[in-house]
């Protein structure tokens, strides 16, 4: 339980930080936004629940692949919120646009070797 609560707290912290640190400097919060932490830790903390190479080696490929999908939203929302669209409906389209991508990464994903 202590466990599920300190990985919580990091990454409420890690998102406070980001968001404080946009107030001042938009890019590199972006930067630091972009970094794998999150990626990084998940695999920490699931290589410490369970050291398996294999399991590591999957969980890794996969996420590269499921990065792909989300890449576009990042494109479509500055383009979306500089012709006027309103923040909450340009984060919006962007999720669906990213959730649409992940769906589709799934049944294509397969066809072509991918595990996941």
């Amino acid at each position: 339980m202590w466990s599920l609560v300190a990985k919580a707290l990091l990454a409420g912290t890690m998102i406070a930080a980001i968001a404080e640190l946009g107030k001042k400097l938009p890019a590199m919060a972006a930067l630091v936004a972009s970094l794998p932490l999150v990626s990084v830790l998940g695999m920490i903390f699931l290589w410490s629940a369970r050291p398996d190479a294999e399991n590591m080696a999957v969980h890794a490929q996969a996420t590269f692949w499921y990065v792909l999908p989300s890449l576009p939203m990042f494109l479509l929302i500055p383009m979306l919120l500089r012709s006027g669209v309103h923040f909450w409906i340009a984060l919006a389209l962007g999720c669906v646009l990213t959730v649409g991508l992940y769906l589709l990464m799934m049944q294509i994903g397969p066809k072509f070797g991918l595990r996941l």
